[in-house]
């Protein structure tokens, strides 16, 4: 499975949250993504009021700044606009008036629940955010404490129609035993939807999904690797619905990743090749 990859979720972006600190180290993780096999990467810095007041125009003109430095190092990466977007009770108002961004501009973006606590009202908040035509894709719930005593409402919002996304390091086992142990329990129950790398630096957060996909591919079959590697992050970038999940995909016949949507997806994002 040598196809070029997705990665919606990283931070990438110089010098803006916990992330890469400055040019050189996003250059790094751009090369380290590259070389296995990530063409489109979105830029996903945390929008998190009060400690990271992270703006539209910090983030848009942080692309443009990487984008132009990628393409004069011949550095094959496509960046997206996106962000890793906290709880809070007027998010759906927020998205509405575009003060935080979507992935690529369709109706997914990325949603971080609170690390240690479970926020009250949090499967009405997703309820209401999927009515009003927002999806919020739920990011990491393996690293998230709280699945320990909650992981309930991780289904609950699974079977709402809430995407889930994996970390590519807990796939493989390198966040640690719990992180693994919810990450096998939801791809054996059919519950993930799509995976990334969440990359922060080139050395303990790096980015790369091709580990992680191989572990999938292994756990599932090609099948399910498919849907999830390749095919869902096109289908988001696209705004188009993902595909079904059905639970246990064991389905072990080799199919092509839907090349139309790659050309798509290339047309979208203007690339070349």
């Amino acid at each position: 499975m040598a196809h070029h990859m997705i990665d919606i979720h990283s931070h990438i972006l110089p010098g803006i949250d916990d992330g890469a600190k400055d040019i050189a180290m996003s250059l790094e993780i751009a090369r380290l993504a590259v070389a296995d096999g990530t063409k489109f990467m979105a830029c996903t810095p945390h929008f998190m009021p009060g400690m990271y007041d992270t703006s539209m125009e910090t983030l848009h003109s942080g692309i443009r700044q990487l984008q132009k430095k990628l393409n004069e190092q011949a550095i094959d990466l496509t960046l997206i606009a996106g962000g890793d977007i906290h709880v809070s009770p007027d998010l759906r108002q927020k998205l509405d008036q575009g003060k935080v961004p979507s992935l690529g501009g369709t109706r997914y973006f990325l949603f971080e629940p609170p690390h240690h606590v479970l926020p009250p009202n949090l499967v009405n908040l997703c309820k209401q955010l999927l009515e009003h035509g927002y999806v919020p894709i739920l990011t990491h719930p393996e690293r998230l404490t709280w699945i320990e005593n909650h992981y309930d409402v991780m289904c609950t919002l699974d079977e709402m129609g809430v995407p889930i996304q994996l970390t590519a390091k807990s796939i493989t086992g390198e966040f640690g035993k719990r992180p693994k142990y919810w990450s096998d329990r939801m791809l054996n129950e059919g519950r993930v939807d799509l995976i990334a790398s969440d990359a922060h630096n080139p050395t303990s957060r790096p980015p790369g999904l091709s580990k992680a996909r191989d572990e999938i591919d292994r756990i599932l079959g090609r099948q399910a690797t498919i849907t999830i590697v390749y095919d869902n992050p096109a289908l988001l970038l696209q705004n188009k619905p993902l595909t079904a999940k059905s639970p246990r995909l064991t389905d072990k016949k080799s199919r092509e990743p839907v090349s139309g949507l790659w050309q798509s997806l290339k047309r979208k994002f203007h690339v070349q090749g």
